[in-house]
């Protein structure tokens, strides 16, 4: 699989390096910011072989899927940094609509919608096609944070805990390098937005209007407390603001969310 990073990104300073395959590009990240690896730098393949997701999951990523993580050094505070998880969604999303679209033009087909499932994931149809694992560890005086991106391109796995897709099955031809591409401009572009959290704003704002389940009822699973109400807002540090049946706004700072209630969605 040939790799190449978009001309935005050429022009930031970004640099890449493409693994036939690799166990995780976000444990090989920490590894080389732990041996003085700065960034801004993508670690990317199509084969990855121990991939983890939140709560180390395991990320099931085939040949022909893509793997990337990119590693950026920071002065920023730990909790500010999660934040960047939230540029990282709007940039996987802008580079699968601009895939999708070219793949429209080539070869017909109709327009796939996505959208961004809190905290961590990207949907089509209401399936997940992609999923954000942001890992830190303060070195050398800075955050060195690794934002590790997998999106299903030709397989997804079966029987996980929520359905999944690929490109490949909504119709959408595109390669991992196409997407990776695609993906090194628009995270470019997303994380100077995001401005060291500066920015934090802006992008809450374009997170919050492709958002899944805004309004909706959700059911948020966290350790062995579930929680259910009404998806209002995610608040100005990331936080999912759900509204309970008795009224009360609550800040869920981590948990899986299901769509529906709690019986029906199966969290219960």
């Amino acid at each position: 699989m040939a790799f190449a990073l978009g001309p935005r990104a050429k022009s930031q300073g970004y640099r890449f390096t493409a693994f036939d395959s690799i166990g995780s590009t976000n444990t090989e990240a920490l590894e080389r910011a732990r041996g003085g690896e700065r960034g801004p730098l993508w670690l990317v393949t199509d084969l990855q072989t121990a991939g983890r997701g939140r709560r180390q999951r395991a990320w099931v990523s085939p040949r022909g899927n893509l793997a990337a993580t990119v590693l950026e050094t920071m002065d920023v505070q730990p909790s500010v940094a999660a934040t960047l998880g939230f540029a990282a969604g709007l940039a996987l999303e802008a580079a699968l609509q601009a895939v999708s679209l070219e793949s429209v033009m080539r070869s017909g087909g109709s327009a796939v919608s996505y959208r961004l499932k809190w905290p961590n994931d990207v949907l089509a149809g209401g399936e997940k096609l992609s999923g954000i694992l942001l890992e830190a560890e303060t070195i050398g005086g800075g955050l060195a944070v690794a934002v590790g991106m997998g999106t299903n391109i030709v397989a997804s796995p079966e029987g996980t805990p929520h359905p999944a897709t690929s490109l490949s099955t909504l119709g959408v031809n595109a390669s991992a390098g196409d997407l990776f591409m695609a993906l090194s401009d628009s995270w470019a572009e997303l994380r100077g937005i995001w401005d060291n959290g500066r920015g934090f704003a802006d992008i809450r704002r374009m997170w919050l209007e492709r958002a899944a389940g805004i309004g909706e009822t959700v059911s948020i699973q966290s350790n062995d407390t579930i929680i259910e109400g009404t998806f209002e807002t995610i608040d100005d540090t990331g936080c999912m603001i759900v509204v309970d049946h008795n009224g009360r706004r609550r800040p869920i700072a981590a948990g899986d969310v299901y769509f529906g209630s709690a019986k029906s969605s199966g969290a219960a």
